[in-house]
Order: structure tokens, then sequence, then C-alpha cells
């Protein structure tokens, strides 16, 4: 794969851990942004990768939030250019909605704080391993912005309308604890434990037929913004596209031959 200056990368099995270094708070930036985007694209290429579990290199940081320095600058050029935003999709949608159509599986070892864009980023993955410590959170409105990477509309599909006003108007932040308890994480675990946690779920996830995980990922990321009928359609066909597959051929006459139930397979 290529160097990267702000990415670690290393492989365990058919796994890609890739650290973001960006000392001494790791905020995310433009730059960082696009060698992610690199990075991604490298991954799904790879028939060897199926599973991405992304962390932060600084301790206790996963992202603490977006550059602020560089927002400040990108405001100059958008109060000189009020057509600025409405074209093409940001970074971090690309990057997001490029692993969300794909085979690999995505897993944010979330190891501290999560802020603004790096709370986003986190949203946007698959699944999230939270440490207790360090807040979680989308607290742009204090600095006059609001979440603008996505933020908006993950935390009122997550929390529902109601709970993710509440906590982007107020711009308020929760623990590793609450955001569970809220939805907003899969699993919180001490310090130490965020990585393996990650890393054992992405072995269990690699098990999985890919062309099954692809389309199970688009049947929820993508068919579920259209209405019902359109995605019952959408879902059928991704129903037969995993039927014609060996994995399933081989799968379904293993366990016609077991004596253990499907959901130990």
């Amino acid at each position: 794969m290529t160097d990267y200056r702000y990415l670690d990368l290393r492989r365990e099995s058919h796994t890609l851990v890739c650290t973001i270094n960006n000392p001494p708070r790791n905020f995310l930036n433009q730059a960082t942004l696009a060698e992610l985007n690199n990075m991604a694209d490298e991954a799904i290429a790879d028939e060897g990768v199926c599973a991405l579990v992304i962390t932060g290199g600084v301790d206790g940081i996963f992202i603490t939030h977006y550059d602020v320095g560089e927002l400040v600058i990108a405001a100059k050029i958008a109060r000189e250019n009020p057509a600025l935003g409405s074209g093409e999709l940001h970074g971090l949608h690309k990057f997001v909605i490029k692993l969300q159509d794909s085979a690999v599986v995505t897993i944010a070892a979330v190891n501290g704080v999560a802020m603004g864009g790096g709370c986003e980023l986190a949203l946007g993955l698959d699944f999230r391993i939270k440490s207790t410590e360090g807040q979680f959170g989308l607290p742009e409105v204090r600095i006059g912005l609001l979440p603008g990477g996505g933020g908006t509309q993950r935390f009122a599909r997550l929390l529902g309308a109601a709970k993710a006003l509440e906590l982007m108007l107020l711009g308020d932040t929760v623990d590793g604890a609450t955001a569970e308890r809220l939805g907003l994480v899969h699993k919180t675990v001490p310090p130490d434990q965020v990585l393996p946690e990650a890393l054992a779920l992405a072995q269990e996830l690699g098990k999985r037929p890919q062309e099954s995980v692809r389309l199970i990922k688009q049947c929820v990321y993508k068919a579920g913004e259209m209405p019902m009928d359109d995605t019952l359609h959408f879902e059928q066909e991704a129903f037969w596209k995993t039927m014609r597959t060996q994995d399933a051929d081989r799968l379904m006459r293993a366990y016609l031959e077991s004596a253990l139930p499907l959901d130990q397979q």
C-alpha cells in the first residue's frame, strides 16, 4: 500500500488496521481525508481485505474534531463565494459512501475523544467500539456551525429527531457509557481493550461471505432511503444474487449435513 503522512497501516490476517496520526490533538483535516479516501480505494481493491479498523494514534484521542483553523480559512472563502458548498460532496462523505457500498466491513475503534468530524467519521462506519474514557458528540453549534459531515442525518437516524436535536442544538457531548446506552456506539470497553475488541470483531466478521456482506450493507444503507416497495424489490434482487453464489451453495449444503442450529454454523 501507499506510504502516508497521517495514516499508519498494518495488516492482521484479513483485517487492515488504519491508525490516524496527527499529534498533538489528532485533528481531522483535508490532507488526512484525502489520504483516507486513497486508503479506502486500495482496501476495497484488495480482495484479501475483509475488514477495516480505524483508530486514533494519540493516547486518549480518536479524532478531537475537524481542524477549526482550516475551517476559519474555508469560512472566509465561503463568504466571498456564495455558491460554494452546492457542488460535489465533501471528502468525508465520499469516504463513507465508498466504504458503505463495498464488501469491506468497517469498525471504528474509538480510543478516546471523538467530537465533531471525528464523531461523524465514526458514525459513518459499520461498527463503533468506544473507550469508556473520552467524550463523543457533535458540539459544532458552539462555534456557529452545524455538523456537516453527515452528523445531522446519522444522529437523527440513530437517536430519533427529539434526542438528536437536543444534543446538537445544545452542543452537548456524552461519555462512553451514555453513548452506548443511546445506541450511538455498539459497545464500550476499557481503553486498553478497544483495539483488541475491534480486531476480534473484525476477525469474526471476516468469516462471513463477502458478497452477502456487501449486499446486506447495501440493503441497509442504500435501499433504506427508498420507499418501501422499492426497498423490497432491492432486497429481493439482492437475495437472488446471494442465491447464485458458490458460498451460498456450499454453506447451505453444509448446514443440511450438520446437527448444529443455524446460529451456530
